[in-house]
């Protein structure tokens, strides 16, 4: 019988090497360590051992099918994962690591097809936390890390969503504290000309147009979306039902969204509502009421925050016993591309466009 992971408390900023030093001798001895990012918190195996690859998605009961993305601390570690690092990707890297930007690029010969699911690319990212950084080199290997959740479920932010998933099935979590973004990284493609915006994230649109000027918001991706984990219709669930509902006309959705509340409390739902502070104000419903739970997700202006509170919140209306969860998409500008996208996901593609 399992006694679960153990938990470390780490300083987010000035982690204790010798607790760092452990992590890197377990990583290296083919197990599982959680670790925070400055996304989500990671799950993370040495990326070069193939057997401890393969327990990730034995773990999260991921599909060998969905390519996980391998953190290094500089950018000679990319070179040992590429067949050549081009000029672009150079430019990027200088501009944008450490942070949330992945780039997908040509896999170089040690990198085992389990990590990339069998593609000839390899999703690469240096993360922007010192306990990331600092575990990477304690191990001395690239860590094949994808969110520390079950598959599908919201990511993890807290050390305590990486114990309620997998808290039986790994050794270690190091705790260190809520993650700064709260949604996982940006993904870009630069193995196609011209390069493809796989997955937005926490680095936007706008920002990756100040070395990509004609990068183009991501359409339907259909097969391309397979260099990209994250990008399958549900993923980011929670385990209540949840429905997103869009539109032009703020006052119509909000309308929409209170006859949706109206709806399932006859029908004796338990609704909970993620909502900004300003649509709860407008809905009458800042706290939680008779077969409503509340999540606020923060101001309407304050995108960061609301990435950052959005995967917590989630799984906190699971908590609270919601069985059916309302959002409302933000626009789609800024960081309102990421925020979008997770909640359609989170949805599994259960959208309402209001008129």
């Amino acid at each position: 019988m399992s006694v679960g992971a153990e938990i470390v408390v780490v300083d987010p900023h000035h982690p204790d090497p010798a607790v760092l030093a452990r992590a890197g001798a377990l990583l290296r001895a083919g197990q599982l360590v959680a670790f925070p990012t400055e996304t989500v918190y990671g799950l993370g195996a040495n990326a070069l051992d193939a057997a401890a690859v393969t327990r990730i998605f034995g773990v999260k009961e991921r599909p060998a099918d969905d390519p996980l993305i391998v953190h290094v601390a500089d950018l000679a570690g990319v070179l040992a994962l590429v067949t050549h690092l081009p000029p672009l990707a150079q430019a990027l890297a200088a501009r944008f690591w450490p942070g949330p930007l992945t780039l997908v690029l040509p896999r170089g010969p040690a990198v085992p097809l389990q990590v990339t699911a069998g593609l000839d690319t390899v999703a690469v990212r240096m993360p922007a936390h010192p306990v990331a950084l600092g575990l990477i080199r304690a191990a001395g290997v690239p860590i094949a890390a994808p969110s520390a959740n079950l598959f599908t479920r919201p990511s993890p932010t807290r050390a305590a969503d990486v114990a309620a998933d997998l808290g039986s099935r790994i050794l270690l979590i190091l705790d260190g504290g809520p993650t700064t973004h709260g949604v996982e990284s940006t993904v870009l493609d630069l193995s196609t000309h011209p390069p493809r915006l796989l997955r937005p994230g926490a680095l936007t649109l706008e920002q990756l147009r100040s070395v990509l000027p004609d990068l183009a918001a991501p359409a339907a991706l259909g097969a391309a979306a397979r260099r990209s984990p994250g990008t399958m219709l549900k993923h980011y669930a929670p385990r209540a039902e949840m429905r997103l509902l869009d539109g032009a006309h703020p006052a119509r959705v909000l309308a929409a969204l209170a006859e949706e509340v109206q709806a399932a409390q006859v029908a004796g739902r338990v609704v909970g509502l993620l909502l900004t502070d300003e649509d709860l104000a407008a809905l009458g419903a800042r706290a939680p009421g008779p077969g409503v739970r509340v999540a606020a997700l923060g101001p309407a202006a304050d995108l960061a925050g609301q990435a950052h509170r959005l995967f917590a919140a989630l799984r906190d209306l699971d908590q609270a016993g919601a069985d059916l969860i309302l959002a409302r998409a933000p626009p789609a500008a800024g960081l309102g591309l990421t925020l979008r996208d997770r909640l359609r996901r989170a949805a599994a593609g259960r959208v309402r466009l209001v008129e």
